[in-house]
């Protein structure tokens, strides 16, 4: 086996995951091994979840009997625990509150928004591997619904929404940002930097799912033309066709509520463009 020397051109694991665009945790994280069987349950709650997201587990689990698989309702609650899904309430629950953090109210309740820049938010949601799952989180301009950044781990950690965060403001500051009450979200780490860069923090109230609303619909959009159609062998490979698919989500995806337009158009070219409504 050849061997290499620790000099000066080697890249440790810092920069192997920096190069790659993932968190360091993800290297170091040891899954727990998922049956086949409870993935492939996992992968159709992820499917009722995304179309009914009011519905609990008793209800989910009634559904999945209908479709054949035997399972209750408790299992069904485990199950959509290790997925992030909260059963009581409309709204994914993929980021859980710390009680030791501070909530923000929520800003934007009544608020135009009239330009890009405005208002940026952000959102976890659990995305099905061939042989285990991941978690995505995007960055997005609310007025051009345009994805400014975003990032996957293996664990609801706050480093890759730290880093979601400043992938995005490398690009641009927002006059609001906009989160949910998520642990993630709360944690002084990111609350900081959008302190640090003067921004306006916003976090939706608890059980609207309405308050983050344009980030709910990427969600059923990605997994709709993207995540359901594809089975991912490995996080990388899930990386590199998310990353295609959101250059599509972009730059070649026109959207009815922006006059047919896509996202990068309305983004880089807003001076000149109304959005119909």
């Amino acid at each position: 086996m050849r061997e290499y020397a620790l000099d000066e051109d080697y890249l440790n694991i810092s920069q192997r995951c920096r190069i790659l665009g993932l968190p360091r945790s993800t290297f170091y994280y040891k899954p727990v091994p998922v049956s086949p069987g409870d993935l492939e349950i996992m992968a159709e709650i992820d499917k009722i979840y995304t179309e009914s997201p009011s519905w609990g587990a008793r209800t989910i689990s009634h559904v999945l009997k209908r479709k054949g698989y035997k399972i209750g309702r408790k299992h069904t609650g485990t199950l959509m625990g290790k997925m992030g899904l909260q059963a009581i309430c409309p709204k994914r629950n993929t980021s859980k509150p710390h009680p030791g953090h501070k909530i923000y109210p929520y800003l934007l309740r009544g608020v135009r928004v009239t330009h890009k820049n405005q208002v940026f938010s952000t959102d976890i949601t659990y995305i099905r591997l061939k042989h285990g799952f991941v978690y995505l989180v995007a960055v997005m301009d609310w007025f051009s619904r345009y994805v400014l950044s975003w990032r996957l781990s293996t664990t609801l950690d706050s480093r890759f929404c730290c880093e979601a965060l400043q992938d995005a403001l490398a690009i641009a500051k927002p006059e609001v940002f906009n989160t949910d009450q998520g642990a993630q979200f709360t944690c002084e780490e990111f609350t900081g930097i959008l302190k640090q860069a003067d921004i306006q923090i916003s976090m939706d109230g608890r059980g609207r799912a309405l308050d983050n609303v344009f980030v709910e619909r990427l969600w059923r959009t990605v997994k709709y033309d993207e995540v359901y159609l594809n089975e991912y062998e490995s996080v990388y490979e899930c990386r590199r066709r998310l990353g295609e698919y959101f250059r599509k989500y972009n730059e070649r995806r026109p959207h009815k509520s922006l006059g047919y337009r896509t996202p990068a158009e309305v983004y880089h070219d807003v001076d000149t463009f109304q959005i119909a409504g």
